[in-house]
């Protein structure tokens, strides 16, 4: 492809060849003027024979050969006014598509602003902080708390607690022993540990995404392409026109005013612009879409398969009951299990902290407090021994039958609170549905999603129990990830499929769909490496975003090209007939393309339909 300095050098030229030779022919200067013309004119021929013997030889035939033909015949003919409004005409329109793509280019960049860009590296006795570059396999690397694991390895401490709810959507930590995998990714939800690397960062799924950025912007879309179809039959009609009008009449002019009327800019530059222009458009909604395929068949998706934990869910535990088992009120319950758990950075315990902060209750710090990595904490909090934890820990601790309450709905988790030795009450935890989920569904059926399908590896009970009331079509739980892609596969056969998803379990049935999405907010890199499009805000109502925009993107593209060849073809008529010069057929047919690309570029201001849950986010 030319580069956007050549196109704009191009673009430059052309316009100076034309306004100087204009100068020089209102002046008096004929054949100054026209060799003005023919100057500005040459480079962008020759740019664009490069451009056509480079598509032949990939054996593709483009509309560029009427550009070309229609100059050619313009300066052999000594058209040259001609042959420089046409030259400016297609350096103008392959400006303005390198335009929208340097828009969403810059959008879709965003995408990678939150990887990490150093590590702290353990050298000889010292630590030394070096670019992800540097990091080759064998590298002992310290991952302090709250770090991100820059690149894959194994755990060389004793024990690691790895937060990887965006790799695998579960929302508590793993206990990670030494010589066990660490995936780049998770993050360190406990004390420092070493990881080894086991990979360089170039084999990352961070450079996995930085290389499926950068194919987003060679991208061509099944539309785009099946203009380059057209453009064969497009050529013949062009060519048999021009020479009827030349035999029939004997003029050859005429047949450089139909090749003229011909250049196919709306064909060429329509399809492109404004589906670049919609690319821009969603991500900035954030919505990242890896090219114009994607975009495009987003706008023809009639199945929509979810996963459920981070997707349908929030994917981070929060307060939803709180037990009391004797005197104190649950107020009390909630500040003392998170004056305690300040003591300690586990996700759970940092959830607790945040509901009693939400609540407005007074903490205390506490004294004595031990924490037991994956267990709990126990401590004092104003002079009384409290413990806080998993159920079976403190029942433990305080020599109580482990026995969970009953009556606990499915797929929640447990905190227990016990103060003075006995058993004071429980934190009734769970992964509770989004706010905006049940808004982000009408919208789909909204968009023509006909079919919305559950697919997670949750129990059946947990399944039905998050989505009461959502009316999905069909729940199917207790997948395995090769089960989810003989789901997507089996949909793909009635209709086309999105899947969304945000785990590592998730990449292969998002590369199993017409269209992968992956939540980039807080979702796994592998997701978002196999994904089409990548939601860079944390909320699912923007998936009809992005799917009206794809949409309404493509009706324009199709617009700009059936009324721009439309109006092209009634051109090519009148001047075979001899209605046009070649002068005036260029100035027709650039009013033409300037219209067509104007409205391609209309994606660019595409504002989808309001909701509840948009709404309030913006």
């Amino acid at each position: 492809m030319t580069s956007d300095r050549t196109k704009t050098a191009l673009l430059l030229i052309a316009l100076t060849g034309l306004v100087l030779g204009l100068g020089l022919h209102l002046s008096g200067l004929t054949e100054a003027a026209k060799i003005a013309w023919t100057a500005g004119v040459l480079p962008a021929l020759a740019g664009l024979v490069v451009e056509i013997l480079r598509g032949l030889a990939r054996r593709e035939i483009g509309l560029d050969i009427v550009a070309a033909l229609s100059m050619s015949a313009a300066l052999a003919f000594g058209e040259t006014l001609a042959a420089a409004v046409v030259a400016l005409m297609y350096c103008g329109g392959t400006f303005l598509e390198s335009f929208a793509e340097g828009r969403a280019r810059r959008e879709m960049r965003n995408l990678l602003s939150h990887v990490p860009r150093t590590a702290t590296r353990h050298r000889d006795d010292h630590l030394e902080e070096v670019t992800l570059d540097a990091i080759a396999p064998g590298d002992r690397l310290l991952i302090r708390q709250g770090d991100v694991v820059p690149v894959d390895g194994t755990v060389a401490s004793d024990v690691a607690f790895l937060d990887t709810s965006a790799l695998t959507g579960e929302s508590l930590p793993v206990r990670t022993a030494r010589g066990q995998d660490a995936l780049s990714g998770s993050t360190n939800a406990a004390g420092p540990f070493d990881l080894v690397a086991t990979r360089p960062a170039s084999d990352s799924t961070y450079a996995g995404i930085v290389r499926l950025v950068e194919a987003a912007q060679r991208s061509k879309a099944p539309m785009s392409r099946l203009a380059d179809q057209w453009s064969l039959g497009f050529l013949a009609v062009t060519v048999l026109i021009a020479l009827a009008a030349w035999l029939v009449t004997g003029d050859p002019i005429r047949a450089v005013a139909v090749l003229v009327v011909a250049t196919p800019c709306p064909l060429i530059l329509a399809v492109p612009v404004a589906l670049v222009a919609g690319l821009s458009r969603a991500a900035h909604f954030g919505v990242l879409v890896k090219g114009a395929r994607p975009l495009e068949a987003m706008g023809r998706i009639r199945t929509l398969v979810l996963d459920k934990t981070g997707t349908l869910t929030d994917g981070r535990p929060q307060i939803v009951t709180i037990l009391s088992h004797g005197d104190l009120p649950q107020d009390d319950i909630l500040r003392l299990a998170a004056s305690l758990d300040q003591a300690s950075k586990h996700p759970v315990a940092q959830a607790v902290v945040a509901a009693a902060k939400a609540r407005g209750l007074p903490l205390t710090l506490p004294t004595n407090a031990a924490e037991f990595p994956g267990e709990g904490v126990s401590g004092t909090i104003d002079g009384r021994p409290v413990v806080v934890g998993g159920h079976a820990f403190v029942a433990g601790k305080i020599g109580h039958p482990a026995r969970d309450p009953e009556n606990i709905r499915p797929g929640s988790v447990l905190v227990a609170m016990a103060v003075d030795g006995q058993m004071a009450g429980h934190l009734v935890m769970a992964d509770p549905l989004r706010e905006d989920a049940a808004q982000m569904l009408v919208r789909l059926r909204e968009e023509g999603v006909a079919r919305i399908l559950l697919a997670t590896g949750d129990r059946m009970d947990v399944a039905r129990h998050i989505t009461a009331g959502l009316g999905l079509d069909e729940v199917c739980a207790g997948l395995s990830p090769d089960e989810k892609v003989q789901l997507v596969r089996t949909e793909r056969d009635k209709a086309p499929v999105m899947m969304v998803g945000d785990g590592v379990n998730d990449a292969p049935a998002l590369a199993a769909a017409d269209v992968g999405v992956a939540m980039g907010a807080r979702g796994a890199a592998a997701s978002a490496e196999a994904a089409d499009v990548v939601l860079l805000i944390d909320r699912v109502d923007r998936l009809a975003t992005g799917i009206e925009i794809a949409r309404r993107s493509r009706r324009i593209a199709l617009e700009s090209v059936f009324a721009g060849i439309g109006l092209s073809v009634l051109g090519m008529l009148a001047a075979a007939f001899g209605y046009l010069t070649p002068v005036q057929g260029a100035l027709l047919q650039e009013a033409i393309d300037v219209a067509v690309i104007l409205n391609a570029l209309r994606a660019l201001r595409i504002s989808p339909r309001p909701s509840d849950a948009l709404a309030s986010a913006n």
